[in-house]
C-alpha cells in the first residue's frame, strides 16, 4: 500500500496545482527581484499596452500592471491562507465537539452549520464587511468565521465513524479521559478531510476577497487583484489588459488550490486508501 506522499506524487492534478501554488508564492515573495516596482506609483505613461517596456501594460494612472499583479498576489495569498486556517481551526473545534459529544450538542451545532450554509457566503460577507468597515484584518476574520461549516461537518462525520473503533475502545479501557481521547486519539485520524477542505478554502477565500475588493470593500491602501478589476471596469474597450491580467491571476490561484485539493484528496482519502 502506497504512502500518502507517494500517492500524491502520482496525482497529476495535485502536482500541477502544487506547481501553480509554489510559483505564485515564489512570485509574491520575490516581487522586487522580478522587476516589480511600487504598484501604487503613478506616471504619465497611462494606457500603455503590454510590451517590452511595460510587460503587462499600464492603467489609467500610468501604474505598472506587472507590479500590481505580482504584489497583489501577496494580498490574495495572505487573505486566502489565513482565512482558510481560521476556518479550519473553528471547524475542527466545532466538529470535534459535535462528533464526540453527540446528542443535543451535536444537533444544535449541526443546525447552526446548516443555517450558515443556507446563506450565500459572499452576500453574507458583503453585508458584514459593509457594517464593520474595510480592512485586511477584518476581511480575514470575516471570511474565516464564515467558512467553518464544511470542515465542521467533515470532522464530525469522521468522529462518528472513528469513535466506535477498537483503538478508541482500548483508550477508554486504559482510563484515558474523554478530552484526551478526542484530541489525541481520534482527532489525528480525522484530520485528512480537513486538510483537503482547507486547501479548497484558500481558493474560495481568494475569490471572495477579490469580489469584496471589486465592490469597493477591500483595503484601499493595498493593491489587490479585485481592486485592479474594479479600476478596470470603466476602460474595458480602451485598455483590455487592465482587466484580463488580474482576472487571469485570480483564475490561476483558484485553479491551483483546487487542483491541489483534488490531489490531497486522492492521497489522503481513507476510502481510496482501502481500495489501494
Amino acid at each position: 500500500m502506497r504512502s500518502p506522499f507517494r500517492r500524491f506524487a502520482r496525482s497529476r492534478p495535485g502536482l500541477v496545482g502544487l506547481t501553480i501554488v509554489l510559483l505564485l508564492i515564489a512570485g509574491a515573495v520575490a516581487a522586487p527581484l522580478l522587476g516589480a516596482s511600487d504598484p501604487l506609483q503613478t506616471s504619465p505613461a497611462a494606457f500603455r499596452p503590454p510590451g517590452t517596456q511595460w510587460l503587462l501594460g499600464t492603467d489609467n494612472l500610468g501604474r505598472d500592471l506587472w507590479s500590481g499583479v505580482v504584489y497583489g498576489a501577496r494580498v490574495s495569498l495572505v487573505v486566502g491562507v489565513l482565512a482558510a486556517l481560521l476556518s479550519a481551526i473553528v471547524g475542527i473545534a466545532i466538529g470535534t465537539v459535535a462528533g464526540f459529544t453527540g446528542g443535543r450538542v451535536d444537533a444544535w451545532l449541526m443546525r447552526g452549520a446548516e443555517l450558515f450554509q443556507t446563506v450565500p457566503q459572499f452576500f453574507l460577507a458583503l453585508i458584514v464587511v459593509a457594517l464593520i468597515g474595510r480592512g485586511l484584518e477584518k476581511i480575514i476574520v470575516v471570511l474565516g468565521l464564515l467558512g467553518w461549516p464544511l470542515t465542521a461537518r467533515l470532522i464530525r462525520a469522521e468522529f462518528l465513524s472513528l469513535k466506535e473503533r477498537e483503538f478508541v475502545e482500548a483508550a477508554h479501557a486504559l482510563g484515558m479521559s474523554a478530552s484526551r481521547i478526542a484530541v489525541r486519539v481520534i482527532l489525528p485520524n480525522a484530520l485528512p478531510p480537513a486538510v483537503v477542505a482547507t486547501s479548497l478554502g484558500v481558493a474560495e477565500a481568494i475569490l471572495l476577497e477579490a469580489g469584496l475588493s471589486f465592490f469597493g470593500l477591500g483595503d484601499p491602501n493595498l493593491v489587490s487583484w479585485g481592486l485592479m478589476l474594479q479600476n478596470a471596469q470603466g476602460y474595458l474597450r480602451r485598455a483590455w489588459w487592465m482587466a484580463v491580467f488580474p482576472g487571469v491571476a485570480i483564475f490561476l490561484a483558484v485553479f491551483g488550490f483546487n487542483l491541489l485539493g483534488d490531489g490531497l484528496n486522492d492521497a489522503m482519502n481513507p476510502r481510496l486508501r482501502r481500495r489501494l
